[in-house]
């Protein structure tokens, strides 16, 4: 909002009477900011969608009660900051290519992960910290207005055996178990879908509350990536609609993810 007002920090920080320094803080959302200060802001701004503003409100309002607090200081902010993305959307669309999507994912499935997939090698508390805290993540399909969750998987990911034969045959049945939620729809994305062009790395577009809070999610080795701007937006709503029609129907997937776990 600030941006595309054409207004710099320090321009933004006088608005509100403060250090130009505290503006990125409220921005990245690293402690609360109250509804007069972001109305004020809005004002200031020119913006007058009253649907955005009081959706922001709500975001710096709520800052700091959800459940994955309690792991704050002990995972890195970028794990917290994807729950609290999660938890925010009304929709989830995903496409992975390595692994089965963080929300599904079992504990034994995510442990063997976890002690494979981060060098450094992890001490044995954060690993377990790590596994606990992505197993809880899929307690946003039992809040009262949960998100439509899409997972397109590819082939590749469901055939690979993080944690050996029996925890990878556990997982897809567990994948099979979500599947049949109204709220979580599976896609499987075969080594013989024609023109595949996925991205390299796992690709999660979260819906805002308005269109303007849609954010794109990215893992890497260095940790998350967030993508705001509607540009980089469209393109991964693109390669998302692309990898949909490369899909298999959702009867013909769960078909797919049993054959897997037959010739494990």
């Amino acid at each position: 909002m600030r941006e595309a007002a054409g207004y710099n920090a320090r321009e933004a920080a006088a608005v509100l009477g403060i250090d130009h320094t505290k503006i990125s803080h409220m921005e990245t959302a690293r402690f609360g900011v109250s509804a007069d200060r972001v109305r004020l802001l809005a004002h200031a701004y020119r913006c007058d969608d009253e649907a955005y503003v009081n959706a922001l409100i709500d975001m710096a309002t709520e800052r700091g009660k959800g459940w994955w607090e309690e792991y704050r200081g002990v995972l890195p902010a970028g794990y917290l900051d994807v729950t609290e993305l999660e938890d925010k959307a009304t929709y989830l669309h995903s496409f992975q290519i390595a692994h089965i999507p963080g929300l599904a994912q079992t504990e034994d499935y995510a442990r063997a992960v976890f002690n494979f997939g981060i060098r450094p090698s992890l001490y044995k508390e954060e690993i377990e910290a790590r596994t606990a805290h992505r197993t809880q993540r899929v307690k946003i399909l039992d809040r009262e207005n949960p998100p439509e969750v899409t997972a397109l998987i590819h082939e590749a990911a469901l055939r690979m055996r993080f944690g050996g034969r029996d925890v990878a045959r556990a997982q897809l049945e567990h994948l099979l178990g979500l599947s049949e939620h109204p709220q979580f729809t599976v896609r499987v994305v075969p080594f013989e879908a024609d023109g595949f062009a996925g991205s390299g790395s796992a690709v999660l577009y979260a819906g805002g509350v308005v269109p303007q809070l849609d954010t794109v999610h990215l893992d890497s080795t260095h940790g998350p990536i967030f993508l705001y701007a509607e540009a980089q937006l469209g393109s991964y709503r693109s390669l998302l609609s692309a990898m949909e029609k490369r899909a298999l129907a959702i009867k013909k997937s769960r078909d797919f993810i049993h054959e897997i776990m037959r010739e494990m």
